[in-house]
C-alpha cells in the first residue's frame, strides 16, 4: 500500500504546485519520476510524453497514469491520475465558490502575471531536456529542426495549423523512410 500512496503523493504535489498545465508539468514530472524515484527511464519518459501528446486528454494526467500502470498495475495508474487531478480540482472548486471574479484582485492579477513567465520557463527547460536526450541521428535531427521551423513560422504568420498536424507528418516521413535505413531499432521480436 505503501508504494500507491507514494504515487499519489508524488502526481498530487505535481499537480497542486504546477501551474500552466500539462508541458509546464513534464519537466516536473521527469524530474520525480525518472531521476528522483527512477520509476522509468529517460528513454521511456521521451515515449510517454510523445504517447500522452498524441492520445486524448491532458499530457499530464496520461503521463501520470502511465507511471502509475507501470508501478502498480491498475491500481497505481488510479492513485496516480488521482493525486495529479484532485489538487486542481479542490482549488478551482474553492476559488469558484467564494471568489466571484477571482482574476479582477489587483495582487491575484499580478502573480499571475509572474507565474506565465514560470511556465513559460518550464516549458522551455522541459523542451531542452527533450532535444537534449533526443538521438544525436541525422533523420531525427532534420524533423526535428524541420518541425521547429514549421511551428515557428505557423506562429509568425498567424496560420490556422494544428501541431497534430506536424506530428502527422513527422511520423509519414520515419515511416517512409524506415525501409530505406533498415530495421535498426530495439524492439524485441513481437509476442
Amino acid at each position: 500500500m505503501k508504494p500507491v500512496l507514494d504515487l499519489f503523493l508524488t502526481f498530487a504535489k505535481i499537480g497542486l504546485f504546477t501551474f500552466g498545465g500539462g508541458y509546464a508539468m513534464i519537466s516536473l514530472i521527469e524530474n520525480s519520476c525518472v531521476e528522483k524515484k527512477q520509476w522509468i527511464t529517460h528513454d521511456e519518459m521521451m515515449n510517454v510524453t510523445v504517447i500522452a501528446e498524441s492520445t486524448p486528454g491532458p499530457i499530464a494526467i496520461n503521463c501520470a497514469t502511465f507511471v502509475g500502470y507501470k508501478q502498480k498495475g491498475f491500481i497505481g495508474a488510479v492513485a496516480a491520475t488521482v493525486g495529479m487531478v484532485l489538487p486542481s480540482f479542490c482549488i478551482i472548486f474553492l476559488i469558484s465558490m467564494f471568489l466571484d471574479n477571482f482574476l479582477e484582485i489587483a495582487w491575484i492579477a499580478h502573480a499571475f502575471m509572474g507565474i506565465r513567465i514560470s511556465v513559460g520557463i518550464l516549458i522551455l527547460d522541459a523542451a531542452i531536456r527533450m532535444i537534449r536526450k533526443m538521438q544525436k541521428k541525422p533523420i531525427p535531427l532534420t524533423i526535428m529542426i524541420c518541425a521547429f521551423a514549421g511551428m515557428l513560422a505557423v506562429d509568425i504568420f498567424a496560420l490556422r495549423v494544428s501541431s497534430i498536424t506536424f506530428m502527422l507528418i513527422a511520423a509519414v516521413i520515419s515511416l517512409a523512410l524506415f525501409p530505406i535505413r533498415g530495421n535498426t531499432g530495439k524492439a524485441g521480436p513481437a509476442k
